[in-house]
């Protein structure tokens, strides 16, 4: 674990269980360049970005058969001139400009890129403006197949396709015998996120909850254990009580009685030592606090595997002996360190006392995850204040043969995807009025709580409340407030400090969870409506996108996909959040122009209504929020 705001048990007996099975090798396997060169992969086809690229690099493969790894550049087009845009004529021209050649300008290049293009139903025509930019409008009918043959085969369809297929997320990570609190919710929602954006996409994810089970805590936590309950064995859990006042009473003696810190940091060496007393204790303290942190995670819908610090103590010797023969490894003031270039202090991995730290542990959990685990990317969720020792760990592994050069596209590849803090009304560290840290699940019990009030209230005045059942009330309130919490974290770019505000969060007017959900419901009420069997729609009816602001909708849906693999590729929940919300300002705009139930043209507008719905579905489902079918 980390001494910061947020840190990083195996399970019983776990510490040597994985250990007995992988031997330890200096043979790191060599960096896997399997960047895919065929789109499709399980049936898909990839984002409408990537199908066009797969074109435009067609095109380019004629033209300029001497340069056969020109990246086609396609970006969604701002101005009115089409939906897509490739932009490579200007650095394409700047490479030939002067050598022999038959172009005269950028824009020679950029018809000649379009020239070229291959036949295809995608593409309904381009245009070349300026210096190149040759816009492309897709064809409406294509775009509306696209979206009734998802409505067929499910929004799998539309998973975009990534260049890895195995990656572990590191993320949550308290430290047992602490309660978890609102930093803590940072880590836990963005890993989620970031989990579910790449198992949608079809990565083997490997959820990893580095919790803080090991370290000198533990000492001054069995011996007052020990002291005020010598038969604690016996009165189990009950000794223990209110895991978190145990703690502070443990903390106050540590710090106010000389001789009791000696005791607890020799109760420290013999419980790494292995002696039985000794590990029993951890192990049952490790299970209560783990009970705990599984009901908010439980609340929360989040799901870990624990690997704890202890799964990866025993793997820390053969680690630094690899890294000591490959000649990383200095000794420094009594401590054995890494020099890291570029870097004002080392990496140091075993203390002047011999013990080991953070970094040896990182070291090892990092070789573990390259080796066992097979890896391609490995992403650690932390706060911004742990980006130093992560750009240290990095590139000591890198220095060992571990990683590929930082600016390289192979893998493995490692990131660190740091977030900012929680802030009150006053500017500060979210904090409670005794200056304590907000727990977690005080947090999500008061969302509720607003939620259902408020609901309850709408429901009086519309006279609806009757309609409703205890049940639906409560899964109700439930599934918007634990939303706002969620989406209001989410929809900030994760770099940058954010307000906790129950009044901003739990608004419904906004780019709030609260008018999400309802923006779905409604969407879900005009299909309820409509009294038609939307599955039999789906297998009969035909989608048509005639008016613009149908057009507009089609064409935002079919690129979920892209934006799912930006928000992947970047880290960035942010991203999806923008998208889910433009999503739903769009579909207001269509819903008001575009008549629906009753209309000559109701058939396809229930088709697209359904294909609203569904994305937003999918985007909540990868935002970690349950959908609300009625308001």
């Amino acid at each position: 674990m980390l001494p910061a705001s947020v840190g990083r048990v195996p399970s019983a007996g776990g510490v040597a269980s994985v250990f007995g099975k992988a031997s330890i090798s200096s043979s790191i396997p060599p960096p896997d360049a399997m960047l895919k060169t065929e789109l499709e992969r399980g049936g898909r086809t990839g984002s409408v970005k990537q199908q066009l690229a797969k074109l435009f690099e067609g095109s380019l493969k004629v033209i300029f058969p001497e340069e056969p790894n020109m990246e086609p550049l396609i970006a969604v087009c701002t101005a009115k001139f089409g939906d897509y845009q490739c932009n490579n004529a200007m650095g394409i021209f700047s490479k030939i400009k002067g050598k022999s050649t038959a172009f005269k300008n950028p824009n020679s290049v950029g018809q000649a890129i379009s020239r070229h293009l291959p036949p295809s139903n995608i593409i309904e025509s381009t245009s070349v403006a300026g210096p190149g930019f040759v816009n492309i409008v897709l064809s409406s009918k294509w775009v509306a197949q696209n979206i009734q043959n998802m409505l067929l085969n499910g929004i799998e369809a539309w998973a975009p396709i990534l260049s890895v297929e195995r990656a572990v997320v590191d993320f949550s990570s308290p430290n047992i015998a602490k309660e978890m609190h609102v930093g803590h919710l940072r880590s836990t929602i963005i890993g989620d996120t970031l989990s579910r954006m790449l198992e949608f996409s079809n990565v083997k994810v490997f959820r990893r909850n580095h919790v803080g089970d090991w370290g000198t805590q533990f000492g001054m936590l069995i011996e007052h254990l020990f002291d005020n309950f010598p038969n604690w064995e016996d009165t189990g859990e009950q000794a223990i009580g209110d895991l978190q006042e145990f703690y502070k009473a443990s903390k106050r003696r540590f710090d106010d009685d000389p001789s009791f810190m000696q005791r607890a940091q020799q109760a420290v060496v013999r419980l790494q030592g292995g002696e039985a007393r000794y590990r029993n204790a951890w192990k049952k303290i490790c299970e209560i606090s783990r009970k705990e942190f599984d009901l908010v995670y439980q609340r929360l819908g989040v799901h870990l595997e624990e690997k704890g610090e202890s799964f990866y103590n025993p793997y820390i010797p053969k680690v630094l002996e690899e890294l000591s023969t490959k000649g990383l490894i200095e000794e420094s003031d009594g401590a054995r360190v890494i020099f890291i270039q570029g870097q004002p202090i080392p990496l140091i991995v075993v203390k002047r006392d011999g013990g080991y730290n953070y970094a040896s542990t990182d070291l090892a959990a990092l070789w573990y995850r390259l080796n066992v685990e097979k890896a391609e990317w490995i992403i650690y969720i932390t706060d911004v204040g742990q980006s130093q020792h992560f750009d240290m760990v990095f590139s000591a592994a890198r220095r060992a043969g571990w990683l590929p050069d930082a600016k390289s596209i192979l893998h493995p590849k490692t990131n660190h995807v740091g977030f900012g803090l929680v802030l009150g009304s006053d500017g500060k560290r979210f904090r409670t009025r005794s200056s304590e840290v907000v727990r977690l699940v005080e947090l999500l019990d008061e969302a509720k709580g607003r939620c259902k009030a408020e609901l309850v209230k709408r429901l009086e005045d519309n006279g609806k409340l009757k309609e409703w059942t205890d049940e639906e009330l409560e899964n109700t309130a439930e599934a918007v407030g634990y939303g706002a919490i969620k989406y209001a974290d989410l929809k900030n770019n994760r770099l940058t400090n954010y307000t906790f505000s129950f009044d901003q969060m739990l608004n419904d007017k906004g780019n709030t969870a609260v008018y999400l959900l309802y923006a779905h419901a409604r969407i879900c009420s005009i299909i309820r409506k409509s009294g038609k069997d939307i599955e039999e729609i789906k297998k009969s009816g035909t989608l048509v996108l005639g008016h613009a602001d149908e057009r507009v909708l089609g064409l935002h849906l079919i690129q979920f996909a892209e934006v799912v693999e930006e928000a992947c590729t970047n880290l960035l929940p942010n991203v999806l959040c923008e998208y889910l919300y433009n999503l739903s300002e769009i579909f207001t705009r269509f819903y008001t122009n575009c008549q629906v139930v009753g209309s000559a043209e109701e058939t396809s507008r229930l088709l697209l209504c359904e294909a609203a719905a569904l994305v937003m579905r999918k985007c909540f489902h990868l935002l970690g929020i349950t959908p609300v079918y009625k308001i």
